[in-house]
C-alpha cells in the first residue's frame, strides 16, 4: 500500500511537518481534492484496526435493522400525544438516534440551508481563507479536522463551526452567503429542541432550561468532497456527542454514509427527504440516569461524486464547568434521589469530533 501515499519512505516522513504543511496551506480536503490529488496524503490514513472496521463482518445483517422514523405533527394533539412521547422515548433508550417526519419546518427552509452551506465550502480558497482559524474563543471558524494536530489520523472532511450560544452571534460574523439561512435554522433548531424534549422525551422543558441546557449552541456544517481512496480513510471517525442532544440535517445525496453501531453493528441512516436526525448526547444519559443512551456513530469517506453536506446543532449547557448528575424529577417517570455528581466538561468540538 506504500506507493499509494504521499511519502513511500518512512524515514523521511515527517507528520508533523506534514501536518503543518496541510494546516497553513488553508486549501482543506477541498483544496486537495481540487489540486489534481489522486492518491490521499499519509497523514489521512488511518491504522489497520480502523480501516479493518469498515467492512462488514460475515455474521452481519444490518439490513435487519433500522433507525425508527417517528412523525410529530400530531404530537400536540391529546389523541396521539402519548402514543408519539411513546415512540420516541422508546427509540432514545434503545437505539438513541432517530429520525422526525412533519416537524413543522418547511423543506424549502431545510434545503435553503443546506444549499447556502454548500456554497460556502465550494467558495474559492482566498474567501474561505478569510474565516480559517483554530483558535477555540472564535464564534465563527473554517477548518479541516479539529483535532488535526492530536488524532492518530486526519478524516476526509471540511468543517464550519458557528458558536450560537449562550453569547448572541453577530450575524455580521457570518459570511453573507450563508447569514440569513444559518440564523433562521438556529431559531428553528430551538423551538424543535424544546418541542422534543417537553412533549417528545418527557422531561421537564423548564428544569432544563434552568440548567442552561438549550444556551449552548453549537452549528457544525461538514463538507465531505469526494475520496480517491474510500478505503483507506474515513469522513468522520467513531465517537460520541458530549452534551444533551444534536439535531442533524442528515446528507440527502446518498454519497456519505452515516452509521450507529446498535446491536453490535454498524446500521446505515438512510435519509428521508425532509427529515431530521436527533441523537442522545452524553450528557443527557448521565441525567437520565442512563434512562437514554448515546451511542457511537461515524460517517464513512465519501465514494462518490457527489459532496455531500450535513449540518448538526449540538446543544449543551453554557456553564461548561459545572457539575451534572442525575436529576429528581427531571424525567417524569423515574422517581429517584441524587446521584454522584459527574463533571461535565465539554471542550466544544474538542472533546470529539462532530458530524
Amino acid at each position: 500500500m506504500a506507493s499509494t501515499v504521499m511519502i513511500t519512505n518512512a524515514a523521511e516522513y515527517d507528520r508533523a511537518k506534514e501536518l503543518k504543511h496541510f494546516d497553513e496551506s488553508k486549501m482543506g480536503v477541498k483544496g486537495l481534492l481540487d489540486s489534481g490529488l489522486t492518491t490521499i496524503p499519509k497523514i489521512f490514513i488511518h491504522p489497520p484496526e480502523t480501516l479493518s472496521d469498515l467492512k462488514p463482518a460475515s455474521h452481519a445483517r444490518p439490513e435487519s435493522h433500522s433507525i425508527p422514523i417517528i412523525g410529530i405533527s400530531r404530537c400536540f394533539d391529546s389523541g396521539r400525544r402519548s402514543a408519539i412521547i411513546d415512540q420516541i422515548s422508546r427509540a432514545a433508550r434503545e437505539v438513541a438516534f432517530f429520525q422526525i417526519t412533519n416537524h413543522g419546518i418547511p423543506l424549502e427552509t431545510i434545503d435553503r440551508t443546506m444549499a447556502a452551506t454548500k456554497a460556502l465550502h465550494e467558495k474559492p480558497l482566498e474567501i474561505k481563507a478569510h474565516f480559517y482559524r483554530r483558535e477555540v474563543g472564535s464564534n465563527v471558524r473554517y477548518f479541516s479536522n479539529v483535532d488535526l494536530y492530536h488524532a492518530k489520523s486526519a478524516s476526509w472532511r471540511d468543517t464550519f463551526y458557528v458558536k450560537f450560544g449562550p453569547n448572541p452571534l453577530a450575524p455580521e460574523e457570518l459570511p453573507e452567503i450563508c447569514r440569513k439561512e444559518m440564523v433562521d435554522w438556529d431559531k428553528e433548531v430551538f423551538r424543535l429542541s424544546e418541542t422534543l424534549m417537553g412533549e417528545g422525551l418527557g422531561l421537564s422543558t423548564d428544569r432544563f432550561k434552568e440548567m442552561t441546557c438549550f444556551e449552548g449552541r453549537t452549528m457544525i456544517a461538514q463538507y465531505y468532497p469526494h475520496c480517491p481512496q474510500p478505503d483507506l480513510t474515513v469522513g468522520l471517525p467513531s465517537h460520541t456527542d458530549p452534551g444533551v442532544l444534536t439535531v442533524l440535517i442528515p446528507d440527502q445525496t446518498g454519497g456519505c454514509s452515516l452509521q450507529v453501531k446498535y446491536g453490535g453493528v454498524w446500521v446505515g441512516v438512510k435519509p428521508v427527504p425532509g427529515a431530521i436526525v436527533i441523537n442522545v448526547g452524553d450528557l443527557l444519559q448521565i441525567i437520565s440516569n442512563d434512562e437514554y443512551k448515546s451511542v457511537t456513530h461515524r460517517v464513512l469517506a465519501n465514494s462518490s461524486s457527489k459532496p455531500p453536506v450535513s449540518i448538526g446543532v449540538f446543544l449543551e449547557p453554557s456553564n461548561r464547568e459545572k457539575l451534572y448528575g442525575p436529576r429528581r424529577n427531571l424525567y417524569r417517570r423515574i422517581n429517584q434521589h441524587f446521584f454522584d455528581s459527574f463533571r461535565y466538561r465539554s471542550t466544544g468540538i474538542n472533546s470529539s469530533p462532530k458530524r
